[in-house]
Parts: C-alpha cells; structure tokens; sequence
C-alpha cells in the first residue's frame, strides 16, 4: 500500500472554474470500504501537502481533489483528522464580516459573512459519532466554508458586494486596509 497517495500528483487541488467544484457530494456510507479509506488518507496527504508549499491552510473538502464524498481533512494544529458526513445543525443569528481565502483559489480573497457559531454532527473515520457545540468564530466559519464545499458552494458565491473580490497580493501588501 502506497504510503503517500498523492505523491505523484503535482497540483492535486482543483482550481476555481473546474466543474468538479460545483458537485454536490454523497454521504460516505461504509467506512470501511478500502476506497474510501485511501481516498481519507489522500485528503490528509493533500492538506499537508498544501500547508507546507503554501504555509496555510486549515482545511480541505474532499471535492476539491475530484472526491465527491461528504468527507473534510482538518489540521487544527496537532495533526490532521477526518470529518465524515458532516452535518450543521444549529447556527448562530450573530454573525460577522471576514476575508476568506481557498485552496482552489489561493491568489483571492473574498469578503463575506459568516455565522458566528455553530453547532456540527460529524463522524470521525471510524465512524464513531462527533459534536462539536457552539465552535468559536474561527472554527465556525471554516466548517461552514468546508461544508459549502460539498454542497458545490465556494466563497465567491457570498461574496458581500463588488469589491468583495480581492487579489491575495494586495490583500497581503495592506492588510490594515482592508482589516
């Protein structure tokens, strides 16, 4: 079994305008099938991979390397997990303005909102029920930026208005500006 499943893949993240992007993606259903397994540990592979050429990156939705699964490979600093089947089943009325960036389209970054909490029902890989209640304002809109993912949803989509588009470049150049 190959270790690292993505290595022979130099840009394994689909780019903004690939229609995979826009599909919508099916529940895992047996969390033990060999296939989905190895396509959990490409996921993770993906990430890591992208946060060591990129220097960020939280998190990455399985469509965004072509698997339409409900699946989400997160690294919150100690490492990365799978989010299997997640589900949002309460968010917060508050809700708040940030700059949001992507993996498919990390020369932008979209000014949109967000809920400030939420509450997500999850599996972990080996498909033992997950809660997470009442995450903070950073996790929330990353979960709600993944989830999206798997409903065919990206950033652009809420953008806040005609400047809302930004390029990194000169996100990164002035952040102050745009704080």
């Amino acid at each position: 079994m190959d270790k690292h499943p993505a290595k022979h893949q130099l840009h394994p993240v689909l780019l903004l305008g690939h229609p995979g992007l826009r599909e919508v993606c099916e529940p895992v259903s047996d969390l033990k099938d060999p296939g989905f397994i190895q396509e959990g540990k490409r996921l993770m592979f993906v990430l890591q991979q992208f946060r060591a050429e990129h220097g960020f990156g939280r998190a990455i939705a399985a469509p965004q390397i072509g698997i339409t699964k409900r699946m989400i490979a997160m690294n919150l600093g100690e490492g990365p997990f799978l989010i299997v089947n997640p589900e949002i089943v309460w968010e917060s009325e508050e809700r708040f303005s940030l700059w949001d960036d992507c993996m498919s389209f990390p020369f932008l970054m979209v000014r949109l909102s967000r809920a400030a909490s939420l509450t997500l029902s999850w599996q972990d890989q080996r498909g033992r029920p997950q809660l997470w209640e009442h995450v903070d304002r950073a996790h929330s809109e990353l979960i709600q930026h993944e989830v999206d993912h798997l409903n065919g949803i990206l950033a652009i989509d809420h953008a806040q208005d005609r400047d809302a588009l930004i390029a990194r470049e000169a996100y990164e150049a002035d952040r102050s500006y745009y704080g």
